[in-house]
């Protein structure tokens, strides 16, 4: 008896043929992470049979039903990514409301289930993909009236790409567009994931560092308020949401770490993230100095600087800077 391979459909993703923008360019790419897209067919077209044909269409077909359809452009669509958000999502932000937990996870190999999934899944939104929605939507960034100081328009993702699109005076046929599609897409999913990758392998890890000094800061000084890093990484965005979590915002003045050098710094904490105001400065009486005058003045060995400013310190140990610290919380009562 013949035995019959079963031969499975190619899976088709369909995206509008001509002109491409960011938005598309980066949902294709989007969806190729997905194991179920990954060896997918892309067509490129506006016509009906085409759509009804593939099994995903994005940025066309005047249709959005979170299943097959991902497109934005029909007069009544005004979906965001949630209550928090209040830009209406372009096609790129459409695939990652709906597939975005599932791409984390396969990109960064995290398992079902992870707190870290639904963290990177909004930052990711709230650093990237909803720029990209703002800008297909029409959304400026600043009032009209404001005058900017110089043209940036030439360096954003959004623009490069749609300096990919043929240009007026060459070869434009379907297949040309087609082409630098393609260049398009890459180019955007390589900033995706670099970006994600970032967060994923550099922001999440030093978000656990900060968490577990944090957690030890009355170890460092019965004050809680010195924080001791167990290595350098980038601390302050982490620490002011660890302390709104904790309801304890504002209690940590000093956070302690090693340099490249291996020598080791103190430094101020911010009032806000943006703000030059510090919550507590070092020594007024030693800011400026360096070296043996420092370490005399101060009557601590080993101290190398104390900025003029006060918002940062430096010595050779890790008792020297924490030394500077407390001085200046003595000073401070």
């Amino acid at each position: 008896m013949t035995k019959k391979l079963k031969i499975d459909k190619m899976v088709k993703i369909c995206t509008h043929s001509g002109t491409f923008h960011a938005d598309e360019s980066l949902a294709v790419y989007l969806l190729k992470l997905l194991p179920q897209f990954q060896n997918a067919q892309l067509v490129r077209s506006r016509n009906p049979p085409d759509w009804e044909e593939s099994d995903i269409v994005v940025d066309v077909s005047g249709k959005y039903d979170g299943k097959k359809y991902f497109d934005h452009h029909q007069r009544e669509f005004d979906t965001t990514f949630n209550d928090k958000y209040k830009t209406k999502l372009s096609s790129a932000g459409l695939v990652y409301k709906h597939f975005g937990k599932d791409i984390i996870k396969e990109v960064l190999g995290l398992h079902e289930g992870d707190k870290n999934v639904e963290l990177l899944y909004d930052k990711v939104y709230k650093e990237f993909i909803e720029s990209i929605d703002a800008n297909d939507n029409g959304v400026n960034n600043y009032p009209k009236e404001v005058e900017p100081k110089f043209n940036d328009r030439n360096i954003t993702l959004p623009s490069i790409v749609s300096k990919l699109n043929p240009r007026w005076n060459e070869s434009c046929t379907d297949a040309d567009y087609d082409r630098q599609f393609l260049l398009s897409s890459e180019l955007m999913g390589k900033v995706f994931i670099n970006l994600l990758e970032g967060y994923g392998k550099g922001w999440l890890p030093a978000k656990t560092l900060v968490e577990e000094a944090f957690n030890k800061r009355f170890d460092v000084d019965e004050s809680g308020e010195i924080l001791v890093l167990s290595q350098f990484c980038p601390w302050k965005e982490h620490l002011y949401a660890i302390e709104k979590d904790a309801k304890q915002e504002g209690a940590i003045k000093f956070v302690l770490f090693k340099d490249s050098s291996g020598k080791w710094r103190v430094s101020t904490v911010s009032v806000t993230s943006s703000s030059f105001e510090f919550r507590l400065g070092l020594p007024e009486q030693l800011r400026g100095l360096r070296d043996e005058e420092l370490s005399k003045k101060a009557g601590i060995d080993g101290c190398i600087f104390v900025h003029a400013a006060g918002f940062i310190g430096g010595a050779q140990t890790e008792e020297g800077v924490l030394a500077l610290a407390r001085a200046a919380l003595k000073n401070a009562k």
